[in-house]
């Protein structure tokens, strides 16, 4: 396992421009420990989500201890024991997309749908690259 970034976010908006499906939200939350901003869409039917819950985020390249390839999808296994047992929401997903724009670094994501956009600066999100397969884990 190789974890890309790590975080704790507060929900500052939900559905900033109005609910376009009925089980999905898109979701809007700020980090107080490093200037990054998350817009996320959770199906909230099975993860409901508030204004001013904390969520710990963690994008990772594999639930296993050891690393793998991160341009390669990965099979799913079900294992034992994985990382995704520590957190009560999981996607994997593929980076479609990664913005420079020389202050701001803006790294998009699609998990099956669902997207995410994680902006902010380049030191926290130097490792992550177009292309690259993630998984996103979440707790309250």
């Amino acid at each position: 396992m190789v974890q890309v970034f790590s975080g704790v976010f507060e929900v500052t908006d939900i559905d900033p421009h109005g609910k376009k499906f009925d089980l999905v939200s898109r979701i809007v939350g700020n980090s107080d420990s490093v200037d990054m901003e998350l817009t996320l869409d959770v199906n909230t039917e099975i993860y409901p989500i508030e204004i001013n819950d904390k969520l710990t985020f963690v994008l990772v390249t594999s639930l296993e201890g050891k690393s793998t390839d991160p341009t390669q999808k990965q099979p799913y296994k079900h294992l034992e024991k994985s990382l995704a047992d520590d957190y009560e929401y999981v996607m994997y997903g593929k980076v479609y997309k990664y913005d420079d724009d020389g202050t701001k670094v803006s790294v998009y994501c699609s998990f099956g749908g669902l997207l995410m956009c994680l902006a902010g600066d380049y030191r926290q999100l130097q490792q992550i690259s177009t292309g690259q397969y993630l998984y996103l884990l979440m707790r309250k």
